[in-house]
This record gives structure tokens, sequence and C-alpha cells, in this order.
């Protein structure tokens, strides 16, 4: 039996979510196995897998400004709001200090939690706006890194904006610039949903058994996201102590 809080979800969004999780998984496992040099260094930062990765990235800040939408475009609910914030923040903060302790000075310090978190609060500006005025917010943002790169960015305590001249290395690195542009695109593809009634269309009370078990992961989205890098890892430290690798 269904709860109200599952009936009511979009079940196109979830599985829009899963999807995203594979691909994430399947980069951060190709990631793995460049790390432990079963493949030649940077083949996860070049060609096709760079694509990729900015892909993938892109799915979930989309995918999570058509939720903030979705949530709080009629009015913004701040208990609901701010407590999943305070979730999306912890969990940011747990990744940033394993990788500290895992990966050195190449830890994670502003990725895509990170990102999600702040572009969340300033996506709370645009609710009101018109989808096209968002759209044109959405383009500015994904440019702005061409034009308002400077030096003045190159302090530590700004390279989260990603205007700096200075190369970064993190393993995660999503900053804001150009990086908050899907998160407001989705937002803009919510307010048009909503107009157009699409989501209305998608949302579904009785999803078929496999439906449900494909839409799953997305509805767990963050619980798989912090959990899925010690699996693979594991997996490839299996498989190479097994001399499968």
């Amino acid at each position: 039996m269904q709860t109200d809080k599952v009936r009511n979800r979009i079940l196109g969004l979830d599985l829009a979510r899963s999807v995203a999780l594979v691909g994430m998984a399947i980069y951060h496992f190709g990631f793995d196995l460049e790390s432990f040099g079963h493949i030649s260094p940077g083949t996860m930062e070049t060609g096709v897998w760079w694509s990729f990765a900015r892909l993938v990235a892109g799915s979930f800040l989309f995918i999570a400004g058509i939720s903030l939408f979705l949530a709080h475009g009629q009015a913004i609910r701040w208990r609901s709001f701010l407590k999943r914030l305070a979730v999306i923040v912890a969990a940011a903060v747990l990744v940033t200090v394993v990788t500290r302790y895992a990966m050195g000075p190449n830890f994670v310090f502003f990725g895509i939690l990170h990102s999600i978190a702040l572009s969340s609060l300033i996506g709370l500006l645009t609710l009101r706006l018109p989808a096209p005025l968002t759209l044109l917010a959405a383009l500015g943002v994904a440019m702005a890194p061409s034009y308002l790169r400077s030096t003045v960015f190159d302090a530590s305590w700004l390279l989260w904006t990603g205007l700096s001249v200075r190369p970064v290395f993190a393993v995660d690195f999503v900053p804001t610039f150009p990086w908050l542009a899907p998160v407001l695109a989705g937002i803009a593809a919510g307010r048009i949903g909503a107009r157009t009634r699409i989501w209305d269309r998608l949302r579904t009370s009785n999803p078929g058994a496999t439906l449900r078990a494909l839409a799953w992961p997305g509805r767990h989205s963050l619980m798989i996201y912090l959990l899925h890098q010690p699996v693979l890892i594991g997996i490839v430290v299996g498989l190479t102590r097994l001399g499968w690798l």
C-alpha cells in the first residue's frame, strides 16, 4: 500500500532521478577504475566522459530546480524548505570531511550537494518570476564565467563562485557559476509544466510494480548518493584482489 507522500510524488521525476543515479554510478565506477590504475590516467576527464559527467550533474541540478518550484512555487513552505536544506547541508559537510581525510588537498569543498544547497536558496528569489525571465537569467549565469572571470575571485573563500582565474583541483567541483543555470532552467520548466498541467498528467496514484521499483532509487537519491561510492570502491578493491581486473 502506498503512503500519501509517495502517492503525491510525480513518478516521472523519480524515474528521471533514477536514470541520473545510474549515470552517476557509471561515471564514478570509471573514476574508481582510473584511481586504481585499471584505465589510463585522465580518461574520465576528457572526451565523451567529460561531457557525460557534466550531463549527469546538470540533470540532477535541473531536476532539483523543478522540484523546488513544485514544492514552493505557490508559496514557500519554510519549515519544509529549511528541513530539506539542513539535510543537504549536513550531507555536504559529511562529504567534505570524508574526502578531506581520503583525498587530501583534492577534497570536495564545493561539490554538487553544496551547489544544490546554495542554488536552492538563490532559486527562492526567482519562484515568482515569469518563465522567460528565469530562462534569461539561466543563460546569463551559464555565460558568466566567460565575461566575469577575474583574479578578484582567486581568494580561497571565493572559489565557490566559479569565476576565479586560478585553477581549482578537486575530485568534485560544481561552482555556482555556471551550475546555478540548470537549477534556474528547472524552475522555469517547473512553471511552464504547471501552467500546461504537465505535472498533473505525469502524476499517477497507482503505478505498476515495475515502475515503482524503477522509481525507488529516485525517491532515495540522497541516501544512494552518499552510499554509492563506498560500495563501488569496495567492488573495485574486491575485483582487484581476486585478479579479475
